[in-house]
């Protein structure tokens, strides 16, 4: 049986987790870093990069290589009258981007598993290619309590 760890939250109600106003929190339990989550929003950017598909694609690509992570399938769709929105399918998970044009904003995910990756710096890059005069970047570390790093589901 192959270990199954749930990908549809952080913490899904393992034990010693109690809720503080609607929010989960856990309190002297270990865990294990599975990946880091960073969370990019770009101001004022290059309005027409923004809504350029051929551009966004390339730097999706080259901000993967840069984030050390391996590209198995990349997605854009450009949208009428303006805006772009692309998903990289990784290896090691995902990376995506928004775009609204006409204010020149930026909503982008890159998220990567392994202590091989480093998605600060295709947050970096994103910044820098489109020339964003402000930008908030928060980074989210992905854990798994430990006592579940070998569970088993059953059939």
């Amino acid at each position: 049986m192959e270990p199954f760890v749930s990908d549809l939250h952080p913490n899904p109600g393992w034990k010693k987790a109690k809720k503080i106003n609607n929010i989960e929190s856990s309190e002297k339990v270990s865990y294990e870093n599975v990946g880091r989550h960073c969370i990019l929003e770009l101001y004022q950017c290059d309005k027409g990069k923004l809504n350029d598909e051929a551009f966004i694609r390339t730097t999706i690509t080259s901000s993967a290589k840069i984030a050390g992570a391996t590209l198995i399938n990349l997605i854009t769709h450009s949208f009428s009258p303006q805006g772009v929105t692309g998903l990289a399918l990784l290896a090691e998970s995902h990376i995506s981007i928004h775009t609204w044009p006409e204010i020149g904003y930026a909503a982008i995910d890159v998220f990567t598993c392994g202590n091989h990756t480093m998605p600060e710096n295709a947050c970096e890059l994103f910044s820098k290619e489109f020339a964003a005069k402000q930008c908030s970047l928060k980074n989210i570390i992905r854990e798994i309590p430990n006592e579940f790093q070998n569970f088993q589901r059953d059939p």
